[in-house]
C-alpha cells in the first residue's frame, strides 16, 4: 500500500494514455450499440395529411384566367396586406358559378364579394 502511495510522476502519468484511450474505445462502443438499437415510438406522425390555415386578409382584387383549352381556371388574388401580398389557385374548372363557389370556400367570404372582387378573362 504505501509503494501507491509512493509514486513518482512518471510512474503515475505514463499509463493515463492508456486509460483514456480504453475509456474512448469503450464508451464508443457503448454508444454505437445504443444508437444500432430500435426503439418503438409513442406517437406516431402522419405525413398524408395537408395543414389547413384560416387567414383574415383584406383582399384587393381577383384575377379569374379561364382556359377553355386546358379545361382549368388560374386564379390570383391580390391583397393589402404586407405578409400574404398574393395567393395563387389552380382549379379544374371553367364555369364562373362554380369557380365563384370555391372561390368563396377557400377564402371564406360570401359569394357576393368573391363577385364584387373577381375579374374573368377567357381564354379559348
Amino acid at each position: 500500500m504505501k509503494r501507491w502511495l509512493q509514486l513518482s510522476g512518471a510512474e503515475f502519468w505514463l499509463p493515463l494514455p492508456l486509460v483514456a484511450i480504453a475509456f474512448w474505445f469503450t464508451s464508443s462502443f457503448l454508444t454505437a450499440q445504443e444508437l444500432q438499437q430500435s426503439r418503438p415510438t409513442e406517437t406516431k406522425v402522419q405525413a398524408d395529411t395537408q395543414l389547413e390555415a384560416t387567414v383574415s386578409v383584406n383582399i384587393s382584387l381577383i384575377n379569374a384566367v379561364i382556359n377553355q383549352n386546358q379545361k382549368n381556371t388560374q386564379v390570383k388574388v391580390e391583397t393589402a396586406e404586407p405578409i400574404l401580398k398574393r395567393l395563387e389557385l389552380e382549379l379544374p374548372m371553367t364555369d364562373p358559378n362554380q369557380i365563384e363557389e370555391t372561390i368563396s370556400k377557400q377564402l371564406q367570404l360570401s359569394r357576393q364579394e368573391i363577385r364584387q372582387l373577381v375579374r374573368y378573362e377567357i381564354i379559348e
